[in-house]
Formats: structure tokens, C-alpha cells, sequence
């Protein structure tokens, strides 16, 4: 074995410590923001009509548009989405992204990102099209001219309100929520109408709003908001994490009779990385308690 001296020993292990942040830095900056994964997901539902036992609710959140950071993402997200012929597709806030100086002129700016946004994900295909809810930044921003946008592209805006869907005979309700961090929601106003035996099926961008969800009759809950702390450390988890994300950072909860899921989103704030947090596409398939009973 050749004899190695400490100084050359010190330089192997400098090189090799070297590459390694460089290949880290490639892969949290270059390849994982920009490479989608798909989670799949059965989500058994108690008082789901067995008329909608099967179906399936594409989501993608949190697309902080920009031109160089998060339109590969989008892009790449709509293409899979659309590979997989969802009956809904729901879209859970924060399109645009305010500035870290929360100047009142610079905050309306920011709703600029909404129309490029929007165009990227105006061809999402689904059997029965695509619903939005709001998130923090877009009402910080210029909401209503958000909405307005996102109407124009044919992506309509659930604000404190809920609309049927049928199917078969039987209905669901979808449920949308203002921003509860920047907002005014109102799950009073937004579920007026709805018959307390129907299943609901809440959109708001805040996850941690669960806990108040669930003292309502509603089913299953789709958040994003979190980005997973967009760096995920292996028995550490997220070193930062927004306000009203910090209960339920990501993934499947069950609080109470209501069924949570928070989607790590797809595009990137402050900073353009993301470690062991992949952007996300969500595929929910719903199941009926009839289902579970003779399946």
C-alpha cells in the first residue's frame, strides 16, 4: 500500500468534499425542483356515494411562478396530469409569489406572474375541468385581479363557496376556502346550502386549518402551502416551515372524522432548492365505504 502523507490525505478528502457539494448543489438546484413525482393515492372515504367509488382528483399547488425557477416544474406537471386523465383537477394556491419587502406597490406587482402562470396551466385536461382556491400570496397580492386572470384561462376560483358534482345519481361538494393566513375564509358562508348528509370536499391552502375543519361536516381536506419545507432531512424532517404548516408539513393525516392531505407543491420560494422534496403531483382515487365492505 503507498504511503499517503497527512497534507495529501487532506487534499483527496478537500476534492472529494468538493464534488460532493457540487453534485449536491446540481441536484437540489437543477434536477429535483425540476422533476415532478406522481403520489398516487386510495383515499376510503365513509360517506362517499358508491356512484363515485373510483374517482379521481388530480392536485397541484404552490406554483410561485417565475420564468426560470418554477415554469420547468409546470409545465412538466401539467404534461403528467394530463397523461393521467383525472375526472377533477384542483389547483390549491399561491400562484404568483409577493416580495420579501412587503411594499404595498410591490405587492401588487407580483400578481404580473398570474397571466404567465395561468397560460402554462390553462391545458390541463380533465373530464370536468380544473377548480382553483386561493393561497396566502395571491390575496397579499391583488386577488381579485388574480381571480379575474385565472378566470380568463378557464381555471374558475372557489372563494368561501361550494359547488355540486354529480354523478350517477348522487353528488359531492366541492368546497373552497379563502386564504385563511391573508384572507377572509368563511366555512359558514362557504358550505351554506350544502346538505349536512353530503360529502364534502375542502380546498384551502393552509393545512393546519384542519383542526377548525374538522368540527365541520367535511369529508377530506387538500392542502399545499407547506412545500415540505422544500429541504427534508432524514429523522429531522423540515428546518423551516410556514405558519399554519407546521402541524401537517406534508402527506396523509387523519384528524378526527376528516381526512387531510398536504402537497409539497411545485415551485419554490427565497430560495430555488429543494432536498429529499420533490415537487409533487397528487393522484387521489376515492373510495366508498361500500367498496371496502364487498371489495
Amino acid at each position: 500500500m503507498p504511503f499517503v502523507t497527512r497534507r495529501r490525505f487532506l487534499q483527496v478528502a478537500a476534492g472529494v468534499a468538493v464534488t460532493g457539494a457540487v453534485a449536491l448543489g446540481e441536484d437540489t438546484i437543477l434536477l429535483e425542483p425540476n422533476r415532478p413525482i406522481v403520489t398516487s393515492i386510495e383515499v376510503a372515504l365513509a360517506r362517499l356515494p358508491a356512484a363515485f367509488d373510483g374517482f379521481t382528483i388530480a392536485q397541484l399547488s404552490d406554483f410561485h411562478y417565475d420564468e426560470y425557477f418554477s415554469a420547468t416544474p409546470i409545465k412538466a406537471a401539467v404534461e403528467i396530469v394530463n397523461n393521467l386523465h383525472p375526472d377533477l383537477v384542483v389547483l390549491t394556491g399561491d400562484f404568483v409569489t409577493i416580495p420579501l419587502y412587503e411594499q404595498f406597490h410591490a405587492r401588487k406587482r407580483a400578481a404580473n406572474a398570474a397571466e404567465p402562470c395561468a397560460g402554462l396551466l390553462s391545458p390541463l385536461h380533465s373530464h370536468l375541468g380544473t377548480v382553483c382556491v386561493l393561497g396566502n400570496h395571491d390575496v397579499a397580492s391583488d386577488a381579485l385581479r388574480i381571480i379575474e386572470i385565472l378566470h380568463s384561462h378557464g381555471l374558475p376560483v372557489l372563494r368561501n363557496r361550494s359547488i355540486p358534482i354529480e354523478q350517477g345519481g348522487s353528488r359531492i361538494w366541492l368546497c373552497g376556502l379563502d386564504s385563511v393566513w391573508e384572507g377572509n375564509p368563511d366555512m359558514d358562508l362557504a358550505l351554506r346550502g350544502v346538505p349536512a348528509e353530503e360529502i364534502v370536499v375542502l380546498l384551502v391552502h393552509e393545512p393546519d386549518f384542519a383542526d377548525k375543519a374538522a368540527y365541520y361536516p367535511v369529508d377530506l381536506q387538500l392542502s399545499g402551502h407547506s412545500h415540505g419545507g422544500q429541504i427534508w432531512l432524514p429523522g429531522i424532517g423540515a428546518p423551516w416551515l410556514p405558519t399554519l404548516a407546521k402541524r401537517y408539513p406534508r402527506g396523509l393525516y387523519q384528524i378526527g372524522p376528516l381526512t387531510l392531505y398536504t402537497n409539497v407543491g411545485l415551485g419554490t420560494i427565497r430560495l430555488p432548492i429543494r432536498l429529499n422534496c420533490p415537487p409533487e403531483v397528487t393522484l387521489f382515487t376515492l373510495r366508498s365505504a361500500d367498496n371496502r365492505l364487498t371489495g
